[in-house]
C-alpha cells in the first residue's frame, strides 16, 4: 500500500537456536518460580534436540549455580557483581540483553513475577522481539521450532495461542505456580560460566543506601495452604483460618473479596490477580469458587472444600468436601489433628 513502510523482521530465525530462561533469585537464592523454568525450558529444549540455558545475576551466585545445574540446566550464564545483588532494572535488562544479542537463543522464558514482568518488556524491546505475557501453556513445534505460547483471555475463559514466526528470540514470561518443579538429574553434567562484572555507573541512577525486606507471604512455594473467602462473614474469621494452617503446617490464603474488604493483606491473595499456588494440599473455607480463584489454584495436588453449600463452583474442582457451616468444622478439624498429635507423641520412636 502506498505511503505505508511495512515491517521486515529484524531476525534470521534459522540464525537462532538454544532455549533460555531468567533464574530469579532473592538475596542470591534461587525462587521457585525460577526451578519452574528449568523444567519447561529444559522439557521445549530436549524435544528439538537443544541446550537449555539459564541466566543468573546477583552479588553471589556459584552455589546457585550449581543447584541450578542439579536440576537439569546444560549451560548457566553468570553475571556476579556487589550491585546485582539486589534486582534492579536498569543493570539487568542491560546484561541480559546483551547475553541474549551475543548466544542469540530461539526461546528465551522469563517467570512471570513483579520482577520478571519487569524485565521482559525492556529486554523485548532492546532484542527488537515480541513477548507473550503470563503463560499458562508453552511447547514447542518440532520441525518448525516455533514456540507455541498460550495464555488466558476474555477474563479466563478462553486460551489464546500465540506464535511468532519471524522476530527472534520468541519470548513469553510464565505464571508462577503453574508449571511443577523438576526432579533433581541423576548425573548433572552442566557447564557453568560465571564473569565478575563492573556495573556501569550510569545504570545505576540512584545509590541504594538501606534494603528493607518486607515480611511478604510467598504462597507458591507452601506445600499447605488454607484459604479463607466472603463465608467467612467477617476479618476475625482469618484467625480460625489461621489457627487451622498452624496446626497443619500451612500458610494463610485468602479470596480477592475477603482482601478486598480489608479483612486480610492482599499478599494472601490467591487467584488470577493474586499468587498462583501449587500445593500437596490447598483447603478452601468459605470459598464460593469464582474462576478468577480457580485458576489461581486448581493445580493443587489435593484440594479440600469446607463449605454449606453443595453446588458451589469449588465443588467441582474439590477431592473431598466437607458440607458444614465452617465455623463448626474447623473447631472439630482442629481438635482431631492436636488429639492425633497426642497419641503420636505416646509412640516410642516418634
Amino acid at each position: 500500500m502506498a505511503g505505508i513502510k511495512m515491517a521486515t523482521p529484524a531476525s534470521k530465525p534459522e540464525e537462532y537456536k538454544n532455549v533460555f530462561v531468567f533464574l530469579e533469585t532473592r538475596e542470591d537464592r534461587l525462587i521457585r518460580p525460577a526451578l519452574e523454568m528449568i523444567g519447561v525450558g529444559k522439557r521445549i529444549a530436549d524435544k528439538v534436540g537443544e541446550k537449555l540455558y539459564c541466566l543468573l545475576l546477583g552479588g553471589d551466585i556459584k552455589k546457585e549455580a550449581k543447584e541450578a545445574v542439579s536440576y537439569g540446566c546444560d549451560v548457566v550464564l553468570g553475571a556476579e557483581s556487589p550491585d546485582l545483588s539486589v534486582y534492579r532494572t536498569l543493570p539487568y535488562s542491560k546484561i541480559i540483553s546483551d547475553f541474549v544479542k551475543e548466544e542469540k537463543p530461539n526461546i528465551f522464558l522469563i517467570p512471570a513475577t513483579r520482577n520478571g514482568r519487569d524485565l521482559a518488556s525492556r529486554i523485548a524491546v532492546s532484542c527488537e522481539a515480541g513477548v507473550t505475557a503470563d503463560c499458562t501453556e508453552l511447547d514447542i513445534e518440532q520441525d518448525t521450532r516455533i514456540l507455541s505460547a498460550n495464555r488466558p483471555t476474555y477474563g479466563e475463559s478462553m486460551l489464546a495461542e500465540i506464535l511468532c514466526k519471524k522476530h527472534r528470540p520468541q519470548m513469553a514470561t510464565a505464571r508462577a505456580g503453574i508449571f511443577p518443579v523438576p526432579d533433581r538429574v541423576t548425573t548433572p553434567k552442566g557447564e557453568i560460566r560465571i564473569n565478575k562484572v563492573k556495573v556501569d555507573k550510569s545504570l545505576l541512577k540512584k545509590e541504594v543506601l538501606e534494603f528493607k525486606k518486607k515480611n511478604a507471604v510467598d504462597l507458591t512455594a507452601a506445600k499447605v495452604v488454607v484459604s479463607g473467602g466472603m463465608g467467612l462473614g467477617k476479618a476475625d474469621g482469618f484467625k480460625l483460618i489461621e489457627e487451622l494452617a498452624s496446626e497443619i503446617g500451612g500458610v494463610v490464603g485468602s479470596t480477592r473479596p475477603a482482601a478486598d474488604m480489608g479483612w486480610i493483606s492482599r499478599d494472601h491473595q490467591v487467584g488470577q490477580t493474586g499468587q498462583t499456588v501449587r500445593p500437596r494440599l490447598y483447603v478452601a473455607a468459605g470459598i464460593s469458587g469464582k474462576i478468577q480463584h480457580i485458576m489461581g489454584m486448581k493445580n493443587s495436588e489435593t484440594i479440600i472444600a469446607i463449605n454449606t453449600d453443595p453446588n458451589a463452583e469449588i465443588i467441582k474442582y474439590s477431592d473431598y468436601v466437607i458440607n458444614a457451616d465452617l465455623y463448626e468444622a474447623i473447631p472439630a478439624l482442629v481438635n482431631s489433628i492436636r488429639e492425633e498429635k497426642k497419641k503420636l507423641a505416646t509412640v516410642p520412636g516418634k
